[in-house]
Parts: C-alpha cells; structure tokens; sequence
C-alpha cells in the first residue's frame, strides 16, 4: 500500500514536468523560429522483492515476486520540424528552410565573447552599419579567410539578399551570410534569448537551407494540439490523486479502524 502512494506519486511529478514543458511551448507559440519541446518518461526498472530471514525455506529467504517503482522522468527533446512562414516585406527579416541556423556573435555579462545560433531570422541594420538582430548581437557572415567576420552595410542603400545568402548592394555582393549545420543536433544545447550553443563533440557540416528574404519562420507550436496535451496531463494528474486518497483513506482504516475494540 505505501509502494502504491509513491507510485502516484512519481506519476503526479512526472505529469508536473509536462506541464512545465507543455506551458513553456504555449509561451512562445508566438516567438520566432522557436522549437517546441516534449517530454519523456520510462518506468523504473523491476525489481525482485526478497523475503529474509524466512527460516521456512532454505537458505532463510526466497523470492515473492516483483515490485514496479514507479514513473521515472525522462529528458526533455526538441522537435525540429520547420515552422511556417510569414510575409512582412522586410528585406531583413530572412528565414531558412531546410536544415541550418544562422550564426550570431554574443558577448555575454561577464565580456566573454562566443558564436551563437538560432532559426530567429528577424535582423536590421544599425546606425553603424552593421547586421544586428532585436537583442543588438551581431549577425556573421564567412570571411575572406575562411573564418567570420561580422556582416557591415551601407543603409542608405537597396539591399539584394539572395537563397545562398548572399548579401548585394549596387549589384556588388558584400557579404555572406554565415548559415551553419550539424551532424547531431543532441550536441546543441539552448542557452537562452532563442539560442543554441554547441556542446563538446558537436560535429559542423555543410548546410542545405535556403534563404529567404522577406519572411520569418514562425514558431512550429500547434496551440491546439498543446491545449489538449494539457487536458490529459491534468486528468491524469487527477487520476493519480485520487490514488492517493483512496490509498490514504484505507491506511487511516487499517491503523484507526482494524482491531479496535
């Protein structure tokens, strides 16, 4: 009986980090290039009770069958699937089909300075110049070396961006965009603001997107199919506190109850 008040027990937790996940997709269902999570669970492994002491079988013990723990949390995944895209007839705002991400120089509080990424195409052009994004970082685009540079333009002038990313202004290209892949996307982590960092092991190779000037890819959050998600978590979230009941309210028999005279 108290195996069973901690098995509901790790299903309610578990149906909890759900609905963290699940809420946190709704959050941003309108934040752009934003990938939504979800969540895994797996039961705890059985294991084989063993009665000790048993002095009616050899050896004073033996075996009595076998225990389920309970729900075990998972990890959380990311769903990579494209989102869709909208029109706003900005020639900055670019989005990417296929597989790739942008790269973005961000320095963080401490001045440490490192290559981000994000699906976030939504860019301007600052009074320096300079190819920026909301958060002010840098946009890069690929060296003449090999490397990345940060990605300088005239903005007083009419600005071509093609599907290779390339970045023309009189007919002259002036830079392209650095659009960067990889093997295993388990080797990318969010770091925050709609970044991803590249972990130890993170293996880069050359990406299939296209560019696409003029339009933003839109969260792949499905409000609806959240909605409902959130509906069967909070019924089975339920279903497991009245487990809990019902198993406390026999325990409050058996000690009060049984044998009273």
């Amino acid at each position: 009986m108290l195996r069973g008040l901690y098995t509901a027990y790790t299903g309610m937790v578990n149906q909890q980090k759900r609905l963290d996940t699940m809420t946190n997709n709704l959050a941003n269902v309108n934040t752009v290039g934003f990938k939504k999570e979800g969540a895994t669970n797996e039961a705890f492994s059985d294991v084989l009770a063993y009665r000790l002491k048993d002095v009616t079988t050899p050896g004073n013990g033996r075996y009595i069958g076998q225990m389920n723990l309970g729900v075990k949390i998972g990890e959380n995944y990311t769903d990579w699937t494209q989102g869709a895209f909208r029109n706003t007839d900005n020639t900055y705002d670019l989005a990417l089909s296929g597989s790739g991400f942008f790269s973005i120089e961000f320095t963080n509080k401490n001045d440490e300075t490192m290559t981000l990424y994000t699906r976030d195409g939504g860019f301007t052009v600052n009074t320096a110049g300079y190819l920026v994004n909301d958060n002010g970082d840098y946009v890069l685009g690929r060296a003449a070396n090999g490397g990345l540079e940060r990605i300088q333009l005239d903005p007083t002038k009419d600005t071509y961006i093609d599907q290779t990313g390339g970045i023309y202004q009189d007919d002259e290209l002036m830079a392209t965009l650095q659009i960067t892949d990889f093997a295993d996307y388990d080797y990318l982590a969010k770091y925050g603001e709609n970044y991803y960092r590249a972990i130890e092991g993170a293996e880069l190779q050359d990406a299939d997107a296209r560019v696409h000037s003029g339009y933003l890819e839109q969260s792949n959050v499905e409000s609806v199919q959240e909605m409902v998600n959130m509906i069967t978590i909070q019924r089975n979230y339920e279903a497991n506190q009245k487990v809990i009941t019902t198993l406390d309210r026999s325990l409050d028999i058996a000690v009060n109850q049984i044998g009273k005279v």
